[in-house]
C-alpha cells in the first residue's frame, strides 16, 4: 500500500501531464513565488514559465466513513487564499482528484464548490480523473 505522499507524487505527476496535454503549455513544479506583504516566497506546485498561469494540485478523498475531510477543506481554503494573492491578471487553478462519496456520488470537487462558491473568485476548480485522465472544470473555465 502506497503512503500518502507516494499517492499524491503520483497524483501531482499525474495532473502535470494531464494539463500539459490539454493546453499544450508546459508547467514548472514546485515554482517560489513571492506573495502577500512584504513579499514572501510561495512554493506553487504548477506554474508556466512566464507564470500567467499558477496552481495547486490535491489528491484528496473523503473520509473512510464518507464524511468530508474537514482538515482537507481547510487547506484547500489556505491554497485559495494564496492564489488570491497573486499579481492581478494571474490565471489561478487548483486541481483535485475526482472523488465520489458513496452515499450520494457528490465528488470533492464538487461538494467544495458548492459550500465554497463566494471564496473562489476567478480561480478555477479543475477535477482530474485518475482512471481515465480527463480533467473537467466544476467552477470557472477550463485553463
Amino acid at each position: 500500500m502506497a503512503s500518502n505522499r507516494e499517492t499524491g507524487d503520483a497524483f501531482h505527476r499525474l495532473a502535470r501531464s494531464a494539463l500539459e496535454e490539454l493546453t499544450g503549455l508546459s508547467f514548472e513544479v514546485d515554482v517560489p513565488i513571492p506573495v502577500g506583504q512584504p513579499p514572501r516566497p510561495h512554493k506553487f506546485d504548477f506554474a508556466t514559465p512566464t507564470q500567467h498561469i499558477v496552481g495547486e494540485s490535491k489528491c484528496y478523498v473523503w473520509t473512510e466513513s464518507d464524511n468530508a475531510p474537514s482538515a482537507k477543506i481547510g487547506h484547500l481554503k489556505e491554497a485559495l487564499q494564496y492564489l488570491h494573492e497573486l499579481r492581478t491578471g494571474t490565471q489561478t487553478f487548483i486541481v483535485m482528484k475526482r472523488h465520489c462519496r458513496r452515499k450520494n456520488g457528490e465528488s470533492l470537487a464538487d461538494y467544495f464548490v458548492r459550500l465554497n462558491g463566494n471564496l473562489l473568485g476567478d480561480t478555477a476548480i479543475l477535477e482530474l480523473c485518475e482512471e481515465t485522465g480527463k480533467v473537467r472544470a466544476v467552477h470557472g473555465k477550463m485553463i
